[in-house]
């Protein structure tokens, strides 16, 4: 599904230039949990935001079922993430105007798709919240508001989706609920990169992908039901 060929990423030029990704490559299949570690500085969110075309590498290539989105316009990019890949970040960026049901539905609703209510309500009962549906953020806590962002990750039915430190800024019970819920939907098919700095987090991802310094210094996979 997506290949990662020899991926480099350089901020500034010349005496100020700073290497934040340097040869990294790997492969991630449909249906795979990847987890991807590292110290802060050593280029996860970097190497996460190349992957979903949120930044511009400076060498490499990254493809997608057989494309190579790299080289892709804006325009290009728009359309390729458009029901391919979806985001799920700490900050959980609901809009606080909005119900939770409604924040589910913007994806569609940029879309084009409308009438989808139905659709978006039963994410939100799938992540628990089916009967929190009409509250708006402020009216929920804060592993709840991470259960609609993950639902409306998934609301247009997403090849892989992105994960960058998605329980960061939660108490370890909740942090485990969500971590729970990854795990399941992956049992189901959906395919996850999850950046973390926690190893607990981390293993309950299928492999382990270690970065240091822009570089992939170890790999390790996870094997049977050992976490959980």
């Amino acid at each position: 599904m997506l290949e990662i060929k020899g991926v480099k990423k350089i901020y500034g030029r010349d005496t100020a230039a700073v290497t934040a990704l340097n040869d990294i490559s790997f492969e991630v299949k449909q249906g795979d949990f990847v987890a991807i570690m590292g110290p802060s500085g050593s280029g996860k969110s970097t190497l996460l935001n190349i992957i979903g075309g949120l930044d511009v590498l400076t060498g490499g290539e990254v493809i997608f079922n057989g494309e190579r989105i790299d080289n892709l316009d804006e325009d290009g990019l728009v359309k390729f993430r458009r029901g391919r890949i979806s985001y799920v970040f700490q900050q959980y960026h609901l809009l606080q105007s909005l119900t939770a049901l409604e924040n589910v539905l913007l994806p569609l609703t940029f879309r084009g798709a409308l009438g989808q209510e139905k659709k978006a309500l039963e994410l939100l009962k799938r992540v628990g919240l089916g009967k929190r549906a009409a509250h708006k953020p402020s009216q929920l806590s804060g592993g709840e508001q991470q259960r609609v962002a993950i639902a409306r990750a998934l609301v247009n039915d997403p090849l892989l989706t992105l994960a960058d430190e998605p329980t960061g800024n939660m108490d370890q019970k909740t942090g485990k609920e969500i971590l729970d819920l990854f795990r399941e939907l992956n049992r189901e098919g959906h395919s996850f990169i999850m950046v973390t700095h926690n190893r607990e987090a981390a293993d309950r991802a299928g492999e382990i992908i270690f970065l240091e310094d822009g570089r992939i210094v170890d790999r390790i996979k996870n094997r049977g039901e050992i976490n959980d």
